[in-house]
């Protein structure tokens, strides 16, 4: 699954995450790892003009999704492979979403991250304009939030154990070293003898 981001929004963001959780998201939902995805980050001026002139409202927003081809998902298994399917692309807001962030009581990455899978889920044809959608679309929202969260949270406990543990190897082979117990076979018995006898033991 091809994924690329661009910031052009001046303002200084964690651009790893926001693909990460893209991409989670979108194999959560089954789509094709041949789809391809653009991310752009964007001032308030460019998403004001974007805002008004596809959806005719005034002012930025923070989150507009745009898709383009259709992933068929559908297809059979054994089916022969297609061409990379362009998804579309996801305009985020960073200078927007700030007082959202605030509001929420999070950090402006937290909020990055929710607008990221909430521009994934618009991509894939979900909506939030009636009441049973909403439900539909922020519950599994939170749910995609979630299991990446958790997701991230095991990665991060793997890493801590792998490097604790070549800690612990690199501890264990300076402390061998120092006591003379990482010689190979034989030398230490081979000195004894030179030095019992002044000369290497011939046997």
């Amino acid at each position: 699954m091809s994924i690329e981001i661009a910031n052009e929004s001046g303002v200084d963001v964690d651009e790893a995450p926001i693909v990460d959780v893209a991409r989670y998201a979108l194999e959560q939902m089954g789509v094709s790892p041949l789809a391809e995805l653009s991310i752009l980050l964007v001032e308030l001026e460019p998403m004001s003009e974007l805002h008004e002139r596809w959806l005719e409202e005034p002012g930025p927003t923070d989150v507009m999704s745009f898709p383009m081809d259709e992933l068929d998902t559908a297809k059979r298994p054994d089916a022969p492979p297609s061409g990379p399917s362009l998804l579309g692309d996801i305009v985020l807001c960073p200078a927007f979403a700030r007082d959202q962030a605030v509001s929420a009581g999070h950090s402006l990455d937290d909020e990055l991250h929710l607008l990221t899978v909430h521009g994934v889920l618009h991509l894939l044809g979900y909506d939030h304009a009636e009441p049973d959608e909403e439900k539909e679309m922020f519950g599994l929202q939170g749910e995609l939030l979630l299991g990446w969260r958790t997701e991230v949270a095991e990665r991060a406990r793997a890493e801590r154990e792998r490097l604790t543990r070549e800690r612990q190897r690199a501890a264990d082979a300076k402390l061998l070293g120092t006591v003379g117990l990482d010689e190979p076979p034989g030398d230490e018995a081979q000195r004894s003898s030179t030095v019992e006898t002044g000369e290497p033991d011939p046997s």
